[in-house]
């Protein structure tokens, strides 16, 4: 039987790598994995679509759902999830010892659009009092000049967005002071603990307090399948997902293998431990229904944040055939 060739574009997470090693592959499908940093992965499938199927951010895709064409079409398989609490970042003098002291400030954020700082925005509005619009963000490269949106975005007036210059960028603004605190999803290079801080030193902490008030663990990121390539073989939608999902398995299975490290952590299964006590053994939940407060509460935020001009529901997001799974 000649199997359907399609590339995928993503990390090779650990709960990747069964599919990258071939010990699961997806049923008629011949899968090329190509490994690239996130960052790279998004660019070329949001500007140029180069692949069948790509990991893609979360809140790029929702924005591409909102657009005429409608490009891709997501599945429910999240391959990165990450409490964003430990992600803003503040310059040490610039009088931000509380969040609320975050309102009126210039924050920088590489992409308004970027999952990681549309999670930040909503927890602060939502949990700390800082409405999304009571500050200025500005936007560009985090490490390198010239970054820009990576789609097209039209907000409300009320969000207020500058662009930096082009040769600054957001981390050397952070500890010039020329920006007052940062969102972002990659700790930047000027972090030092003293001149440039977490806005929450004691992260871990607060996150697992946050877990604890809501259930809720961060979704980043979801597999896209592009549109065209979905309508000409639907089956391919539950196809992966069914095959991502026992990759997955197995990894869960790795991490709990005691016989000796899997992680390279010398703790790796005390931690591995502690989370499963805390958050159950499915700590990484697939699927739709396992996650529907937490795509909610995101697509709210997104909505919030002026992304989507209609708050859109969760069904609305993923193929219709990996919404439910037949039972025996």
């Amino acid at each position: 039987m000649n199997k359907l060739k399609l590339s995928l574009g993503c990390w090779d997470y650990d709960r990747m790598q069964a599919l990258i090693d071939g010990r699961v592959t997806a049923r008629g499908i011949d899968l090329n994995f190509l490994n690239m940093i996130v960052e790279e992965t998004f660019f070329r499938m949001l500007r140029h679509q180069e692949f069948d199927v790509c990991e893609m951010s979360m809140s790029s895709y929702t924005v591409s759902l909102s657009k005429p064409e409608r490009p891709f079409i997501a599945i429910p398989i999240f391959p990165s999830r990450f409490f964003r609490h430990s992600s803003i970042y503040v310059n040490a003098n610039a009088g931000i010892h509380k969040p609320q002291d975050l309102i009126g400030k210039r924050i920088g954020t590489p992409e308004f659009q970027m999952t990681a700082p549309v999670w930040i925005r909503g927890i602060l509005d939502e949990h700390y009092g800082v409405p999304v619009d009571s500050v200025t963000y500005l936007t560009g490269g985090e490490e390198s000049p010239n970054r820009v949106e990576k789609l097209k975005l039209s907000l409300p007036a009320r969000i207020k967005i500058e662009c930096i210059g082009p040769d600054q960028t957001l981390a050397q603004m952070l500890v010039s002071g020329e920006i007052d605190a940062l969102h972002t999803a990659r700790k930047p290079s000027t972090f030092d603990g003293v001149t440039v801080k977490r806005l929450f030193p004691n992260f871990v902490e607060v996150e697992q307090a946050y877990f604890d008030q809501t259930g809720i663990f961060p979704i980043m990121h979801v597999i896209a399948i592009k549109r065209d390539v979905y309508e000409k073989n639907r089956w391919i939608a539950m196809n992966l997902f069914q095959a991502f999902r026992e990759a997955q398995k197995l990894c869960y299975e790795g991490l709990q293998e005691t016989a000796a490290l899997k992680g390279m952590l010398p703790w790796f299964n005390a931690h591995v431990e502690d989370t499963i006590a805390k958050m159950g053994h499915d700590f990484w939940p697939y699927g739709v229904e396992k996650n529907r407060k937490t795509l909610e509460t995101f697509l709210r935020y997104h909505h919030e944040s002026g992304l989507s001009q209609n708050r859109l529901r969760v069904e609305n997001m993923f193929a219709p055939e990996t919404l439910e799974e037949f039972v025996i």
